[in-house]
């Protein structure tokens, strides 16, 4: 249900019928403005691919025959997902796409989740407009590790997001593994900050990082650990 809110759904959307030919494409793409969008069948209803404004200047410029149907410079014919598909295979199949098509349970066209919807989403995650520092915590994999920072944060303030991530191969030197990222809720001093990060400590968390969500800068980071700038 999480991809199905975020997708901009068909009626809503600038596409090209399979039938189509390229010059009656390239003036779609001119007019909308968009670099790229879905190709679809008579019916409007079974996704074909894709076609790039930039794939149809190419094939003009070399002398193509801007007649032939728009499905001769169709791309991504297969990358899609289902409305219903696990949230993580999003970033499996959008990674190299301005938009990743979505289909329905009987897949039909359903619509397309752009990259700026999910980054929307994953910047939700910071809970930046109701944040005050964003805490940077690693940790090793041991269980309960989650529940121990949890605890030991929620004693002295609420907390107003968090996302786990882990560390990429060689990032983090010795036993730390994951990568915690806690938003404090707005209104935290800095003395309170200081106590959460003294008891994370010792507990032997590392806390990285403090980002400081008013400002716009980091107040402790790696480079300068311990040090609060």
């Amino acid at each position: 249900m999480l991809i199905k809110s975020l997708v901009l759904k068909k009626d809503y959307l600038t596409t090209v019928n399979e039938k189509a030919t390229l010059e009656e494409a390239l003036k779609t793409l001119e007019e909308s403005g968009y670099r790229c969008v879905p190709i679809l069948d008579d019916t409007g209803t079974i996704f074909r691919g894709n076609i790039y404004k930039m794939h149809i200047y190419r094939h003009k410029s070399q002398g193509g025959d801007m007649k032939l149907p728009v499905t001769f410079l169709l791309k991504n014919a297969t990358k899609t997902i289902r409305v219903n598909s696990p949230f993580y295979q999003v970033f499996f199949n959008i990674k190299d796409l301005p938009y990743i098509s979505v289909l329905d349970n009987d897949g039909k066209f359903y619509g397309i989740l752009t990259h700026a919807r999910l980054l929307d989403m994953l910047s939700a995650s910071w809970n930046i407009k109701n944040g005050s520092y964003v805490l940077t915590v690693l940790s090793d994999n041991a269980q309960g590790n989650l529940v121990k920072m949890a605890k030991i944060i929620s004693k002295y303030c609420n907390i107003a997001g968090a996302m786990t991530l882990d560390a990429a191969a060689g990032e983090l030197s010795g036993d730390f593994v994951r990568r915690t990222l806690f938003t404090l809720p707005a209104g935290i001093d800095e003395a309170t900050l200081k106590t959460v990060v003294a008891r994370l400590e010792s507990k032997s968390f590392v806390v990285s990082e403090i980002e400081d969500l008013k400002a716009g800068r980091n107040i402790m980071s790696d480079e300068n650990p311990g040090v609060w700038i």
